[in-house]
Formats: C-alpha cells, structure tokens, sequence
C-alpha cells in the first residue's frame, strides 16, 4: 500500500489537514477516521508502520481523506526539525495537530519503588516529546502563507488521570497533568494568532492501553460513571473532529472531558 491512502482535493483551494500522533489503532485511529468524514487529509504518526497502521490507512481513506503515514518516535527531539518538515510536505500546511501519542507506565507499582527509568521512559513521550513537538507545529503554523484558509487547533489528549490520582501509576499521571498545563499555556500563547487550543481528557476507554485492567476498574465503571460502561474510542474521535473543525468558535484552553462523567464530584 502506497502512504497516500486517497486522494480527494478539491478545486477552489486545498483541504484543512490534520497531523495525528499515536495513530495506528485505538484512539488514534478513531481520530483519524472521524477527521477524514469532516474532510480533513491527514498526515498520521506512530512509531512503525505495521498491520495496524495499513489497517488506519486503509479506513481513513476509504472515509475520504489523503494519507501520509510516517514512523517516528516523538521522545527523539533532535529529530522533530526532520519529522515536521516531512509532515509539511505531505500537503503543504498543517491545520490541526492532535497530540495523542502516550505510553503507560512499563510497571504498576507503589510510588516508592519507581525507577528513573521508568519515569524518564513515560514522561519522555507523554510530556517532553510532545512539548517539543507541539512547539515546533505552532512555529510553522505561524509561517504559513494563508494560514487563516482553515480554523487552527492543537488538541492533547491526556486522561481523567490529569485530575484523579493513581499511586499506581504515578509517572503517567504526573505527564498528563501536566500536558493539562500545557494546553493553558499554548492557548495564552496562540489565541493571537487565532489558533485553539483543547484538552480533550479520556475516561476508561475500550483500548488496548486497557485491555490488563478490565477486570480491575469493572466494578469502577459500573457505579462511577453516569452511563454505567466503559466508553468507545469513537466517541474520543467524534470529540476531537469537533474541535478540529471549529464548531465551537471563541473558545480555547478549555478542558473536554469524554469520560462518562468520572470527573463529576459527588457526595
């Protein structure tokens, strides 16, 4: 299979593209099918190009986008110059950046016995590469030639973990509590330039980032969440193609939470 999956340009100017991290199956690839229907091309990153990534490739054309696939680990920062350049090339402008690349912690273990390791290893994606990475987006988003064409965005998705505590996976939830600061500070940073900026926070998800903690958090879902079930990645997907798409103008740095209601204080 060829990276351009589709093609489905059309004639009076070129279509909004969107750059996903993390995209060849779970979240990602649910993004990435709900931005190809809003019409969006799509430059989409994972770190190999696999049977999942075909898979991605695959649906997002069918659902009419134009395809990049690129293989990058976002943790090497002295790459990004290379990987962003290469996203821009794909089609000539970057639109949306959806950063939802992440790892979970290689061990779920009490807070006393994390290694450095372990939380270099979580932090290093979840929080530096991403940093970096959106920082080099937002650069050239400011340098495009009729940047205005499209509404602008970046969206991170971080987790109901950015707001309730873990002991158990402590590094990954100090990352994505701090992606939640992120996404204030880059808001304040860009509004000028009129590009948005969201946190879309997941609940307990159907991926395969869950798959050994089903039968852990079951009885969770069942009384803590206002729908009694574990939530779809294609609910995640449709969230995010709304905020891509500008649907809910005059707003940015605001929190979206996809998460049944988990983040609902009660008594």
């Amino acid at each position: 299979m060829s990276d351009l999956a589709s093609s489905n340009g059309s004639g009076d100017g070129r279509r909004p593209v969107a750059f996903v991290t993390g995209a060849r199956r779970g979240l990602g690839r649910a993004i990435a099918i709900h931005l190809a229907r809003l019409g969006f091309d799509l430059v989409l990153n994972d770190l190999v190009r696999d049977a999942d990534a075909d898979d991605t490739l695959l649906r997002a054309g069918d659902a009419g986008a134009s395809v990049r696939f690129i293989a990058q680990d976002i943790s090497i920062i002295d790459q990004h110059d290379a990987f962003v350049g290469e996203a821009l090339e794909a089609f000539g402008a970057i639109d949306c950046l959806v950063n939802n690349a992440g790892v979970q912690v290689p061990r779920r273990v009490g807070m006393l016995d994390v290694t450095p390791a372990e939380y270099d290893q979580v932090l290093d994606v979840n929080l530096r590469g991403t940093f970096f990475l959106t920082q080099r987006v937002a650069r050239k988003m400011l340098e495009e030639p009729g940047a205005g064409l499209h509404p602008r965005s970046i969206i991170s998705l971080t987790s109901a973990n950015a707001g309730l505590a873990s002991t158990d996976k402590a590094a990954y939830c100090l990352s994505k509590a701090a992606l939640s600061m992120m996404t204030s500070l880059f808001a304040l940073e860009l509004g000028g330039h009129n590009i948005s900026v969201f946190e879309v926070r997941p609940g307990l998800m159907t991926t395969d980032m869950t798959l050994s903690v089903r039968d852990k958090y079951a009885d969770y879902v069942s009384t803590q969440t206002v729908f009694r079930r574990w939530g779809d990645p294609d609910e995640i997907g449709r969230a995010v193609a709304a905020l891509a798409s500008g649907a809910i103008p005059y707003t940015s740095g605001q929190i979206i939470n996809v998460d049944g209601g988990m983040h609902i204080q009660r008594l």
